[in-house]
């Protein structure tokens, strides 16, 4: 079913809160509507909950099958499926992000464990016949028929799963098709938690650390006078960027090429042939043929004539982006001839400081975090009428983590977490996780909840958390996804919030990076950390100028990471002689201008693979849309409350109750273009 396809994605998680009869002593079963006691989960909790879940799940089940055939109905048959994934996910998500997130080894260790059990759990209700045939009963009834609106489309969607899921199969195959889906819920977690808790780091001399801050020394000194730089985004962003140090930034990066190798080569390798196996087994001829069948792009062929038409698109903005960069290494090495990859971001800031006159440092003392996020809360519920409060004390898995409320019209509307830092064995990037979606309960409307998972950096004695404006962006993006799922007023928990088709999913969140280009916008927050002054104009002006620089380049890596995700899911035979990387290298080779480097492993790390397998592309033709809709806020203003609250009505508040395509066409009031993508490519 395609609620269950997306169930554990972390885009996706979902959740109810469950009655807490017989459960009062387990913090994951808690009363309709209330928080989480996160603080006093332990592991055996996680495990305790994971068997409880399954009997309760178990008892629903038997409840929908009893029903005569004759006397199905869309509540007591669809709503009570509905309502039942709804029960599951509240432990299941909950447990994933615990598996991502908290700091207790005992805790995540049971949490990964119950990930797989409750993967397969969810794999036999999908593949479960007999709630199959009870959906097709029902959906031969008059009232069936005569279904509009969302409740048609969950039924057509809910059948459509079914029969994706093997439905047209035999038992024997049925069975195999279950022992596969099983199989890659077991090596998707594994996936995951290798690149989670895959530890390693390099050791600096003082002449290596040459052209980073004070801060960010003091922050990796070791006792012998050497510096630790480890591979998290907070340190290896920026040495690539400052170090003067070519050796050392090359041996950084061929680290970070290689995180989680070699363990997950093999473990992406046996993956892509479950999910060749699982293609076929359904009749399809590649696993993208079959994961794109449900998406908006419908087809391979759509997916490879997007991202074709996009390389060529980007082709001449490129190639100017490479030629720029190594002219600006030409003015430090002048018999240069190439720009290697641990060279890219560092000339790019020499460019940028000297032919642009921007400072990347001096750019991020008017981002602090704290001043980031009061002006992402001012421009958000300014323009969509809301407003957050945070709360004093709250329940939570980590002492850095805070819990905020979101009120509209002074009602209760939603709920999310900040998780901004990072640390060992937490989920290495930057994400939205579901704990709780939106849905109609006859206790009233269940109050969404997400929690967003980031490695922003901390802050040191003296000096605030300061965030590039790269960083910036992220934590707009991601915030975009918070909304998503506070503002949805969907009934059904399959429908709301962010569950929709995935290759729209990134439009919501995408919109949002345009706010930190604007001045008007800026001015409410980019304060300097120490004297308050606000951004200069003159400022804003350099880093305008400089927005595209790099543009084409950086795109074009956005095309080769669907392209190689959607070669190894549509073209490459895992069985074959090749290896990924053997793919990687010839991908990369195809769409870069950078050379692959021999001796890397990208792919190990590439955690999207997981759940965005032959959805990466997702990213860009998303964004096609999210630029068509924030067009409007251009033309009308990007802090109108008007069209804010129009946007937040028509595409936030619907989630995948209606169709995307509908969706947009009804807030831009026209069919959808990609003049504002192509225009704020710099093309």
């Amino acid at each position: 079913m395609k609620y269950y396809l997306i169930l554990l994605a972390f885009m996706s998680i979902t959740s109810q809160t469950l009655e807490s009869q017989n459960n009062e002593d387990n913090p994951f079963f808690n009363p309709f509507n209330e928080t989480i006691d996160f603080a006093t989960i332990d592991g055996e909790d996680v495990t305790e909950a994971t068997e409880k879940i399954q009997e309760l799940i178990d008892e629903d089940l038997a409840e929908i099958l009893a029903i005569d055939n004759a006397e199905r109905t869309f509540d007591n048959t669809m709503l009570a499926i509905d309502d039942l994934y709804n029960k599951f996910s509240g432990v299941s998500s909950v447990i994933y992000l615990m598996s991502n997130a908290h700091p207790d080894s005992i805790i995540r260790a049971n949490a990964l464990k119950s990930n797989v059990i409750l993967g397969q759990y969810g794999n036999n209700l999908s593949l479960n016949e007999d709630l199959y045939k009870a959906v097709k009963a029902y959906s031969e009834c008059d009232e069936a028929k005569t279904l509009k609106g969302y409740k048609a489309k969950f039924l057509k969607e809910t059948i459509e799963g079914y029969e994706r899921n093997g439905f047209a199969l035999g038992e024997e195959d049925r069975d195999k098709l279950k022992a596969i889906n099983d199989e890659i819920s077991e090596l998707g977690n594994e996936f995951a938690q290798n690149i989670a808790s895959y530890k390693d780091f390099l050791l600096v001399s003082e002449e290596d650390m040459d052209g980073l801050s004070e801060d960010f020394k003091d922050a990796r000194r070791q006792e012998d006078g050497t510096y630790k730089v480890d591979l998290s985004y907070p340190s290896y962003r920026p040495f690539m960027k400052y170090s003067t140090s070519n050796s050392a930034r090359k041996g950084l990066y061929f680290k970070y090429q290689n995180r989680a190798t070699p363990d997950n080569l093999q473990v992406l390798q046996d993956l892509l042939k479950k999910r060749k196996e699982m293609a076929e087994l359904l009749g399809y001829s590649t696993y993208s043929e079959y994961r794109l069948e449900d998406r908006m792009a419908k087809t391979p062929e759509a997916v490879w004539n997007f991202e074709n038409n996009l390389k060529n698109d980007l082709k001449q903005k490129a190639e100017a982006d490479y030629n720029e960069i190594l002219e600006a290494k030409r003015s430090i090495i002048p018999e240069a001839t190439s720009v290697n990859s641990w060279e890219s971001s560092f000339y790019k800031d020499i460019l940028l400081r000297e032919k642009y006159q921007l400072d990347g440092e001096l750019v991020k003392e008017y981002f602090a975090l704290d001043d980031v996020l009061d002006g992402l809360f001012k421009i958000t519920q300014t323009i969509f009428d809301l407003e957050y409060k945070e709360v004093e004390n709250p329940s939570v898995w980590h002492k850095d983590v805070r819990l905020f409320e979101v009120y509209k019209e002074g009602k209760l509307k939603g709920r999310f977490y900040l998780d901004l830092f990072p640390r060992d064995n937490k989920y290495k990037h930057a994400a939205c996780f579901g704990i709780k979606k939106g849905k109609s309960t006859p206790n009233g409307y269940q109050i969404p909840t997400a929690t967003l998972l980031c490695n922003f950096p901390e802050p040191t004695p003296g000096k605030p958390s300061l965030m590039p404006h790269s960083q910036v962006s992220t934590f707009f993006h991601e915030f975009g996804h918070v909304l998503h799922h506070m503002v949805s007023t969907a009934d059904l928990m399959s429908q709301s919030g962010t569950s929709v088709s995935r290759d729209f999913v990134e439009a919501p969140s995408q919109i949002f990076e345009n706010w930190i280009w604007n001045y008007d916008a800026l001015k409410l927050f980019a304060k300097h950390y120490n004297t308050r002054e606000v951004l200069p104009k003159e400022l804003f002006d350099k880093m305008l100028a400089a927005k595209n620089v790099g543009s084409g380049l950086s795109e074009t890596r956005q095309v080769f990471l669907g392209m190689y995700d959607m070669t190894l899911h549509d073209k490459y035979d895992p069985f074959g002689d090749k290896t990924t990387t053997d793919i990687l290298k010839e991908v990369h080779n195809a769409v870069r201008l950078i050379p692959f480097e021999e001796g890397t492993n990208f792919q190990a790390a590439f955690g999207h693979l997981r759940h965005y397998a032959s959805s990466y592309y997702g990213y860009m033709w998303s964004k096609v849309y999210a630029q068509d809709m924030f067009s409007v806020f251009a033309e009308n203003g990007i802090l109108d409350k008007e069209t804010g609250i129009r946007y937040r009505d028509i595409i936030l508040a619907n989630g995948g109750s209606k169709d995307e395509l509908e969706l947009v066409k009804e807030f831009l009031g026209r069919e959808p273009n990609n003049e504002a993508f192509l225009k704020e490519l710099g093309l």
